[in-house]
Parts: structure tokens; C-alpha cells; sequence
């Protein structure tokens, strides 16, 4: 950086040495956390606690693929008396922060470290990124008035839902954005691999902020982009937009608990190859072996892939009724599983129930039950596409699972309203610039609208011929996917020419009848919604939300429009309300007063919440039971009763409840 103010302020005069002198201004420390010491964790025997290094791999003696080496362990640390580390006085702060995503926080950092940082920094949010602990502390000092601007360039992530609440925090205080680039191409300087960054400005004073969006990217020789922007000016909120505030939206009980990731595995060995199905007794295959799909498979070429899914059995009850898929099991997984035991929260609760998909998704299984089929969609995609599953498939975590098998669904979440929904609310990530879908936002916080009986019947028909327009051609067409589709088809919408290997996309796809159906159903829920088929944008995300804050409203009284009223409440004996889209008016769930210990380990806290469930009067869910405990967690409560249902301790009812089996 020097260097370069040198020359383009002094020419090719060449700078005397040393180049960068003994100022004393810069400091080699810890810009987050300030401890007094650290110690080595030790175990009951007082020797010290170690963890896999976290990049160190070994060949497998029986599948002889990589698999992590239990042999190269670093040591676990306690930080003695951690705070937040003290910055410099400033006028303003520049930086580039280390980006680690909130997952890999204690593989990267151990869990000693990340545990400090969490006690130290009590008001970010443990599920950001850590970029955020930098946002969070910088922002203050400009709400603050200790610093005057505040500039940074962070991975694009930093508009995603899970990072958003550190800027609403400080905006909310009253820093406001001056300059935002949301998203932007990056080449990493160490080893040239192309990520996305956003680049921000913060002060007090910039009430009107200036905004710019990428509108064309070129790539150039040198691996970087040539990017041309559109300016626009305006309040720039927490997802680094302007115009509509969607970050004031509020989550519908109406929409609850009829979407869910799929299956995370924790370990490549459950996935079984085509020609490896032999292998299994017929009773394997008819219990445990499921036809597995991934986010790739839903956008790019469908594969042919099983996995092994124990879900519901013992250790002794795998091992006696299916050893050969026990076998399997504790050669592929077992082994990975105990190489990083202790290198993350829950990497021991992983390691004891090795034959156990990591996140089993016990809770959800409930609202699939009876459907014949489901809606799926890639969480991550270049093109925001929805179709319908055979319920036979088991989906992975990169796959999002809606538990609707009406077509009417499938028509409004494939419609432009949704979609345009989404991307605003889901944000944007990756090389390829790809949409996030979260389900927890996209789909919690979206009204469906309140149409007519013929109105669902157009839909719903549009839906059904859609999915089965897509199909037929892909079965036609095994090589064609959704993206060459949707890339087409963004193309014919932008009147942009086509290249040979497009024009042959676009006739073995019939594009152009793939068009047509979804302008129909553009112009249909468009209608179901009363906005003219030709609404902008900022229209729409205006009539969103409006709907929303109605929606909210109108539940704080009682009355729910619920997607599937017989899934989501069917015990109630509430009075019902009609409404155009069925609605029921609740009563709310009784919980107990008495608050109980957390216990600190994670054996303890299956105990005591397999003790609460089971002197709870009648059925409870992860946030009720949570509430029972001092300190505990609602996700974490859900990830032990979703453990405790896998193990048959547990048993979860219709309207995703639990009670003690």
C-alpha cells in the first residue's frame, strides 16, 4: 500500500530504504480478543486434551481414500480471563478482516479460542461469522463518535441473514451507511482462487447513502474482472440495498415448520455407489438404503447415488438386524468420526453415535410423513428454481425440503413474486454469484396470497404442467439441467443471441414453451395477489411487505392462515375462522415456570432434557423446553431431542412436538 502511494504521488523516484521505518505505529497482536494467559486443557487424568489439526489426511486401509489422521493433534487451549482487545485512538478505521465462516470458526481456531471469544463478546451473535466481531466493535466506535468513517471490505456474505443483525444493531444506534458495494469479484492474492467481497463505508452522518451494483463483469487476462456499475442513492439498510426495508419483516406463524434442510451426513461413508448396492441383503436395502440427491444433482446432471439411513436405530439394533450395513458403517465413518472428536461443539456427540446421520432432521421426517411427493430446491443457485421430488429420495443439507405435495404451492414459490422475494431477503454468495435460500427467512417471512378457489385451480394446473414440462425433456434429454435451461431462458428474456451449445439447449429444452408457462404463472399469482402482471419491483417488495405487517397482525389476535392446517394444528380445539386461505385461531401452549441448571456437558444436557420431556405434562418443543433451563439454548435443545428421537428416546409428533417415548 505504501509503495503504491509512493509512486503515484512521486513517480519512479525510488523510495529510501527501509521502506517501512521504526515508527513504533504498528502492532503485531490479536485485534479481537485480549487474554491474560492461555493453559492447556487437560482431561480427568490430567493429561492434556488434543484435536485433530484440522488439515492433516491419511489413506483408509479398506477404502483406501483420504480420511483425516488421528495422529496429527494439536493441543486444546483455555484462555485465562478473555476481553474484547482494545484498539488504538483513531479517526478512522480501514481493514480487510480475516474471513472464517462460522462453521469452520473451531476447526480453525480451536474450540478454546472461539469459546473466549463468544464469553468476551457476549452481544454478537454466536452464529455469525467472525468477520462480524470486527463489524460489531468498529460500528460501535463510530455510533460512539470516537471515530469519524469506518471502511471495509469483507466477503459478500456479510449481507447474509446470519451476519445481518450486527449491522441492523448498528444502524439501529444510529451508524449509517454512506458507501456500499454488496457484491464484487476478488482475486485472492495467495493463491488466486476467486471469491466474491462487499466493500462498505460507515459514518453518523450520510442519511442519503450511495449504492453500487455490479452490472457486467469481464474477465480479463490476469484472472481479474473488468466490472461496470449502476449507481443508485438512497437509505442503505442492513442486506446493503436500498428502497424497500424487507430486514423489518416478521416470521408468519401460518408458514412454520413446513420447510427444513436435508440430512447432513458427517461422513461421505453412508453414501453408497450404484454398483455397490449388491452388496446389501434384501432387508438393507429395503429398510436402510434410500435414492440420495444433492444441491448439484437438483441443478446440474441427476446422479444415480444411495445412502445408508439409520435413522430410528440403536447401536445394538443396526449392529444385530443389519450387520452388513453396520460393517459398512463402522469401517467408512466410525474412523472419521473419532478423528475429530473434540474439534468442534459437537463433534463428540458425532463420534458416539457414529452410525447416526449428524443431523438426522428426526423433527421434520413428521411433516413428509403421508405426502407422495415433496417441493425441493438447491440452497445455493445460480437460478431460484423449485420442482417437485419423489418422496422416495432422501435429501441432502444443501438441498431445502418443502412438505407440500399441491401444485398450488409449487406455483407460487416458482412464480417472479416469490423468487424476487427471496433473492432480496435470501441474499447473494459465491464465485458464481449464486442465491441463498433460507427457509427460516424466505419462505417463513413470505405471504402466500389469499386466492380464489379459481384462482388455485389455474395456479395449481400451470404448477403440474410446468414440472411436468421440465421432466419430460430432461428425461429426453439426460444431459440437460436446470442451469442450461435457466440460462436460456434469462437470455431470451434479455433478447441477448444465442451460442451453438444454447440454441441446442433451447430446442431440447423447448425454451421457449418453458417460457410461456412461467410468464402464465407470473401473470396469475400476480393476479392472486391483485398486482398488475407488469408491477415493478420495488412495487412488489412493497406489497410484501405491507402483507406481511397484516399477516403479523392479524396472528397477534389469534388468527392463522395455515398452509396445511391438518399438519400444523390438527389437535386444536380452538373456534375456527374461515378465511380465503383457511385460517384457525390458536390457543397458546401452556409452559412450566420452574427454571433448572444447564448443565455443562453435552452427556448432562441429554439427561436433563430427556428428564424435563419426560415429567412435562404434555407434549413440548425445543423452545418450551429450553425455556425450563437457565442459559440453554432453543437450537441447541432441538439438536439433543433430534439425537434423542434417533435413539428412540424420544418420539415427535405431527405438529413437531416431543414427548418422551
Amino acid at each position: 500500500g505504501y509503495l503504491q502511494w509512493h509512486f503515484r504521488t512521486r513517480g519512479r523516484v525510488t523510495p529510501p530504504e527501509p521502506i517501512i521505518k521504526a515508527f513504533h505505529n504498528i502492532q503485531c497482536r490479536d485485534a479481537v480478543l485480549a487474554w491474560e494467559r492461555t493453559e492447556p486443557v487437560l482431561d480427568e487424568q490430567g493429561q492434556p486434551v488434543t484435536r485433530w489439526d484440522g488439515r492433516t489426511m491419511k489413506k483408509h486401509p479398506v477404502t483406501g481414500e483420504d480420511v483425516p489422521d488421528e495422529t496429527a493433534r494439536v493441543p486444546a487451549l483455555h484462555y485465562e480471563n478473555p476481553r474484547p482487545a482494545e484498539w488504538p485512538e483513531a479517526d478512522f478505521v480501514v481493514g480487510n478482516p480475516p474471513f472464517i465462516g462460522n462453521k469452520r470458526m473451531r476447526l480453525a481456531l480451536g474450540d478454546g479460542y472461539v469459546k473466549a471469544v463468544r464469553e468476551a463478546w457476549p452481544r454478537v451473535p454466536e452464529t455469525v461469522d467472525f468477520v462480524m466481531y470486527w463489524a460489531s466493535h468498529a460500528t460501535e466506535l463510530v455510533a460512539k463518535g470516537k471515530i469519524s468513517r469506518l471502511g471495509f471490505i469483507t466477503t459478500n456474505s456479510i449481507t447474509q441473514t446470519f451476519n445481518r443483525p450486527v449491522l441492523q444493531s448498528a444502524l439501529d444506534a444510529g451508524t449509517r451507511i454512506a458507501f456500499a458495494v454488496p457484491d464484487h469479484p476478488w482475486v485472492d492474492s495467495a493463491d488466486g482462487a476467486q471469491v466474491r467481497v462487499a466493500m462498505s463505508v460507515f459514518d453518523r452522518q450520510s442519511d442519503v447513502g450511495t449504492l453500487w451494483t455490479s452490472a457486467s463483469e469481464t474477465p480479463e487476462s490476469d484472472g481479474a474482472s473488468a466490472v461496470t456499475f449502476a449507481v443508485t442513492h438512497g437509505t442503505i439498510f442492513s442486506d446493503l440495498s436500498t428502497g424497500v426495508d424487507t430486514a423489518k419483516l416478521d416470521p408468519l406463524a401460518s408458514n412454520a415448520g413446513l420447510a427444513c434442510p436435508g440430512v447432513q451426513l458427517s461422513g461421505q461413508g453412508f453414501v453408497v455407489a450404484p454398483d455397490e448396492v449388491s452388496r446389501f441383503t434384501a432387508a438393507t436395502k429395503e429398510r436402510l438404503l434410500r435414492r440420495y440427491i444433492t444441491g448439484r444433482d437438483v441443478t446440474q446432471e441427476m446422479r444415480e447415488q444411495y445412502v445408508l439411513d439409520t435413522f430410528g436405530l440403536t447401536h445394538d439394533e443396526l449392529r444385530d438386524r443389519y450387520p452388513d450395513a453396520f460393517q459398512w458403517l463402522h469401517d467408512r465413518v466410525k474412523p472419521e468420526r473419532e478423528t475429530k472428536r473434540g474439534a468442534t461443539k459437537d463433534s463428540q456427540e458425532y463420534a458416539d453415535n457414529w452410525w447416526l446421520f449428524a443431523k438426522t432432521r428426526s423433527k421434520f421426517r413428521h411433516a413428509l410423513t403421508g405426502l407422495r411427493r415433496f417441493i425441493v430446491t438447491s440452497r445455493t443457485a445460480r437460478h431460484r428454481t423449485f420442482q417437485f421430488l419423489d418422496a422416495s429420495f432422501l435429501p441432502e443439507t444443501k438441498v431445502l425440503i418443502f412438505a407440500f405435495d399441491d401444485a398450488f404451492h409449487l406455483g407460487v414459490l416458482s412464480s417472479r413474486i416469490h423468487v424476487l422475494f427471496a433473492n432480496r431477503v435470501g441474499g447473494w454468495l459465491g464465485v458464481g454469484n449464486d442465491s441463498t435460500y433460507n427457509h427460516s427467512d424466505c419462505l417463513e417471512k413470505f405471504p402466500f396470497p389469499a386466492a380464489t378457489e379459481a384462482q388455485q385451480t389455474h395456479i395449481r394446473d400451470l404448477a403440474e404442467r410446468l414440472d411436468t414440462h421440465r421432466k419430460r425433456q430432461q428425461g429426453q434429454h439426460p444431459k440437460l439441467t436446470f442451469t442450461d435451461l435457466y440460462n436460456v431462458l434469462e437470455k431470451l428474456r434479455a433478447s441477448t443471441p444465442l451460442n451453438a451449445k444454447e440454441q441446442l439447449t433451447h430446442e431440447q429444452g423447448l425454451v421457449t414453451v418453458l417460457r410461456q408457462f412461467h410468464d402464465d404463472l407470473d401473470a396469475t399469482v400476480a393476479s392472486a395477489y391483485a398486482l398488475p402482471p407488469t408491477a415493478s419491483d420495488e412495487a412488489i417488495l412493497t406489497h410484501l411487505c405491507a402483507l406481511n405487517a397484516q399477516r403479523t397482525a392479524e396472528e397477534r389476535t389469534g388468527t392463522i392462515r395455515w398452509l396445511r392446517p391438518t399438519f400444523q394444528n390438527p389437535t386444536s380445539t380452538a373456534t375456527q375462522t374461515t378465511l380465503a386461505t383457511g385460517a384457525e385461531i390458536t390457543a397458546p401452549a401452556a409452559k412450566p415456570a420452574a427454571k433448572l441448571p444447564w448443565p455443562k456437558s453435552l452427556a448432562e444436557q441429554a439427561q436433563a432434557v430427556r428428564s424435563a420431556l419426560t415429567t412435562f405434562a404434555a407434549p413440548a418443543d425445543a423452545a418450551t423446553l429450553a425455556r425450563t433451563f437457565k442459559g440453554a439454548k432453543a437450537d441447541r435443545v432441538e439438536d439433543i431431542l433430534e439425537t434423542l428421537a434417533g435413539l428412540g428416546q424420544a418420539r415427535v409428533l405431527p405438529d413437531g412436538k416431543y414427548v418422551a417415548a
